[in-house]
């Protein structure tokens, strides 16, 4: 019997094109409470008493800023921990299994779910979330709601960080190297980088960063780019790996395609390097998480690269394809499973899961590295007006977008992926097609009962 999976229960044909604009969008705004009622639904009844949260380190940002808003609205304090992106699910279950339990809540990637749920780490909330119409479960990005709230029929997370990759570009580089629009396929997008490489690699500019280090959160979302631009799926339509079709060998080899033409060294390029070299006007692409935009225009990040960048979808095999959003390193608001906070922490979640709240995340400064998880906050007019470029690339997780296997054993599965990858992209696999027959194999075993 193979495992249900949420994420691929629902399908729909992509709608936008690259010059949709987000203003032509039609879907209602279905705003959940605002974040100030919801305070003061239950502003001190919980004064005085802590709240221990754990989040991964790009998003320190956010978490300072909750913790003000929420103690601010409740009288509540907040004390936020933060581990590396690829630490979070065990630093969870550590906490949880040694008998510790130090945290009431956390945000980790929705792929973990499932192993965080079989072990008792995190608790299901479909209760909670049911009898809460002002959590608004539709205004979620239809996308992203199943794939980061579901484990089979439970409900265990509310979407906190939606985190779609898009397609960044220096448009100073572009126009020296006689580019005069950033590519629309995975070909062209190729070319652009060989050329950009050959002409200026003796001055320290390159035509991209490349995300290649072995971590499914890096290696992994450079793969998934390329699976949802080439039209394919992790799982088939009936929940069982796909991971050696044609469409996923044509990504890995459009991967390896640029591999040598990248930011040296590729496979030593995680999420610090990458955004450094952006930062400094050193790259002529990344493929990145579109709160890069935010940060881009943030002198105080660091950023040399104001009003010299502009963002695009992520390429697609043709031209004429519909764009796809890959839902590379989304997060998701979870309870503790051995927390003696649990009504607590429901109700942080609520107010952290609010439409009021994403919406001032999406453009607070400093920037907190959170992109649209709701319809409302995705529609949200001060993002509209101060970021559009990113508002409407965000409108690609819409309709289809590429989501990751979620349940038991789907963290191991994502691991044996990137493993793989980074084997074949260091010359240890003879073929795209012999790598991802072993993956299939091994995702085979541990994905289908």
């Amino acid at each position: 019997m193979t495992k249900k999976n949420h994420s691929q229960s629902r399908r729909h044909g992509v709608a936008l094109t690259a010059s949709t604009s987000i203003l032509a969008l039609t879907l209602a705004s279905c705003a959940s409470a605002g974040a100030e009622a919801e305070g003061d639904a239950f502003a001190g009844e919980h004064e005085g008493q802590e709240l221990n949260i754990l989040l991964n380190a790009s998003h320190e940002g956010a978490g300072d800023w909750l913790a003000e808003g929420f103690e601010e609205e409740t009288g509540v304090v907040v004390n936020v921990t933060t581990v590396p992106y690829d630490e979070i699910a065990s630093q969870l279950t550590l906490d949880q299994q040694s008998g510790a339990n130090v945290y009431d809540v956390s945000a980790p990637w929705y792929v973990s779910l499932g192993d965080l749920a079989a072990d008792n780490s995190i608790q299901p909330i479909t209760e909670f979330v049911e009898e809460s119409p002002d959590i608004d479960v539709d205004d979620f990005i239809p996308t992203i709601w199943e794939p980061y709230a579901y484990v089979e029929d439970e409900i265990y997370g509310l979407p906190f960080d939606g985190d779609i990759h898009a397609l960044f570009y220096n448009t100073e580089i572009l126009e020296r190297n006689g580019f005069d629009a950033p590519p629309a396929t995975w070909d062209e997008y190729a070319e652009q980088v060989a050329t950009i490489t050959e002409n200026e690699s003796d001055d320290g500019v390159y035509g991209a960063a490349v995300f290649g280090e072995q971590s499914p959160l890096i290696l992994g979302a450079s793969f998934a780019n390329r699976l949802a631009g080439f039209g394919g799926e992790f799982l088939d339509e009936n929940g069982n790996p796909a991971i050696n079709s044609p469409e996923a060998v044509a990504s890995l080899e459009a991967l390896e395609d640029i591999w040598d033409e990248a930011l040296p060294t590729p496979a030593e390029t995680d999420f610090g390097a990458g955004n450094s070299a952006w930062f400094a006007g050193n790259v002529a692409f990344i493929e990145n998480w579109t709160d890069l935009g935010v940060r881009s225009q943030d002198p105080d990040s660091g950023s040399e690269v104001i009003d010299e960048w502009g963002v695009t979808y992520l390429p697609r095999a043709d031209a004429e394809d519909d764009p796809r959003a890959s839902l590379v390193a989304g997060f998701s608001w979870v309870v503790a499973g051995n927390t003696d906070n649990a009504d607590l922490a429901q109700q942080f979640i609520e107010w952290a899961a609010s439409t009021e709240v994403n919406s001032e995340l999406l453009t607070a400064l400093p920037p907190t590295g959170i992109d649209p998880n709701r319809i409302s906050s995705l529609e949200d007019e001060t993002y509209g007006e101060e970021f559009p470029e990113l508002q409407e690339v965000n409108a690609s997780t819409l309709h289809g977008a590429l989501a990751w296997p979620t349940g038991q054993n789907a963290t191991e599965a994502a691991q044996v992926l990137t493993d793989e990858l980074a084997a074949h992209l260091s010359g240890q696999r003879s073929s795209a097609q012999e790598t991802l027959d072993t993956v299939q194999s091994e995702w085979e075993r541990l994905l289908v009962d």
